[in-house]
């Protein structure tokens, strides 16, 4: 059976989907062909039901606060583990719907199975062989589980698995300290779990500035136990436990929550029919602005790629590797600000440039401590640290790191401001309320500014000459 089709989309994931949507906006004949569960990472397994478990983690946590703020009865309050992962996996059916829905919309274009390229215009799947003028591959990515522990079964979990637990052994090992590990890890040690967190990287929740660092293992070692720069090896403890050797030491746990990586789903799509140079990872060169795969009229999007594994970064690769793929001759368009957040308590976020990227003596480095911050004193939750990042030569932000509460609506000011390319002054002479967390922005702001070697403004304020329509009173 024949298929012909201007284009084809491989993976129902985010960046598939965003992709279908943005090539209906220009025509209807596109096909989408999955193999696999529909739904996307996020809404199944990854950001959506993560976030509904760190709500009621935070919630539970809170109850200390409450207690010192003078609310009695605090101590009676307990988590039924079970109907809190019962409530996560309904919350995430309700999430997946839309997607599943979009998928099924397309009728006889959504095609089930796993294809295969026999060159870069034609795909065979199963005994349907699809011809398309260009086609998009969004296949996503799968967790990590090393060789060895997979002999140790349902006693390590990978990410992917995790929402589906019914109920929890009460100790746990997590291995892998980064977005999805310094989460969970946090949300089950508030639920009052025997969390144990081990890192091979001295860096957590995907921070690269030591002072945030800090702040960042500070607030996890609150609710469980990490170790950071530290190898993991599994063994069976015998019985139902698992024995966790790491730094010289060596735990005993129930089971063990594997965070240590996704790898792209590449197997079996015939890549090498297409002559394309793959990486140690079996990922295709490709350019990065355009997603293209040299030449051909092939594109590559979302987590597959492992270039920026978030969801909004896949969702506008779909949009550009549309684009592209029905515009080949087209200018490129550009990417957002980077901007990256872990939902922990405090949120972790990086914005624009983070430390590690910075250019060497180009920048000056402000920042901000939250323990003293007088909005998340109130609120009970402060502590943190913020640094933000400017140039050294005309002042303009470059990004900034930070590990504080409401992170994520202060990460989303800050990459605004980064993308708009406005300098520390420009920034400061925006209103900034009293009593709110942002003031904790301004102080690292001014702390920058301080150390900017050319002179500065002594006002906060912007200048008279071009007056803003709400300072004219309002006359006609």
């Amino acid at each position: 059976m024949k298929h012909k089709a201007r284009l084809a989309i491989i993976g129902a994931g985010t960046a598939g989907l965003t992709a279908l949507k943005e090539a209906q906006r220009h025509t209807d004949d596109v096909v989408l062909i999955n193999d696999g569960p529909y739904g996307t990472t996020c809404a199944r397994v990854g950001c959506m039901p993560s976030k509904a478990l760190l709500a009621a983690a935070h919630g539970f946590a809170g109850r200390r606060f409450l207690a010192e703020a003078g609310v009695e009865g605090t101590e009676a309050l307990s988590v039924d583990l079970p109907a809190v992962m019962e409530r996560v996996r309904e919350l995430r059916d309700r999430f997946i719907a839309g997607p599943i829905q979009l998928a099924k919309s397309l009728g006889d274009r959504s095609i089930r199975g796993r294809p295969r390229f026999l060159d870069g215009n034609t795909l065979e799947v199963g005994d349907k062989r699809i011809e398309a003028d260009a086609v998009i591959i969004a296949t996503g990515s799968r967790p990590v589980i090393p060789g060895p522990w997979q002999a140790l079964g349902d006693r390590v979990i990978s990410t992917d698995d995790f929402f589906e637990q019914r109920d929890l052994g009460r100790r746990v090992a997590v291995v892998g300290l980064g977005a999805i590990g310094a989460e969970l890890g946090q949300a089950l040690g508030q639920l009052g779990l025997d969390v144990r967190g081990f890192s091979r990287a001295p860096f957590v929740a995907g921070l690269s500035d030591p002072a945030v660092n800090e702040a960042m293992l500070a607030a996890l070692s609150r609710s469980m136990q990490v170790k950071t720069g530290v190898d993991v090896e599994l063994e069976d403890a015998g019985g139902e436990a698992v024995q966790v050797h790491a730094g010289g030491e060596t735990h005993e746990v129930d089971w063990v929550l594997a965070s240590v990586g996704r790898r792209p789903n590449l197997e079996g799509l015939g890549l090498e029919e297409l002559g394309v140079t793959t990486d140690e990872r079996g990922v295709p060169d490709f350019d990065p602005r355009t997603l293209r795969l040299g030449d051909l009229p092939v594109y590559i999007a979302g987590d597959v790629n492992a270039a920026q594994p978030l969801m909004h970064e896949a969702a506008d690769e779909g949009r550009i590797a549309a684009y592209h793929a029905l515009n080949p001759d087209a200018e490129c368009i550009g990417r957002r600000a980077p901007l990256a957040i872990v939902f922990g308590e405090p949120n972790a976020a990086r914005v624009g440039l983070g430390y590690a990227q910075l250019p060497e003596g180009g920048f000056v480095a402000g920042d901000a401590d939250f323990s003293r911050q007088a909005r998340a004193l109130m609120a009970g939750r402060n502590a943190g640290h913020l640094r933000v990042y400017a140039s050294k030569e005309d002042g303009r932000l470059l990004g900034a790191e930070m590990a504080i509460p409401d992170g994520e609506h202060i990460a989303h000011m800050l990459a605004w401001a980064v993308q708009q390319r406005l300098t520390v002054d420009e920034i400061l002479q925006m209103p900034f309320y009293h009593p709110v967390v942002e003031e904790g922005v301004r102080s690292a702001l001014q702390a920058v500014r301080k150390q900017l070697a050319v002179s500065r403004p002594a006002l906060d304020l912007p200048l008279c000459e071009s007056p803003a329509a709400w300072a004219l009173g309002g006359e006609d």
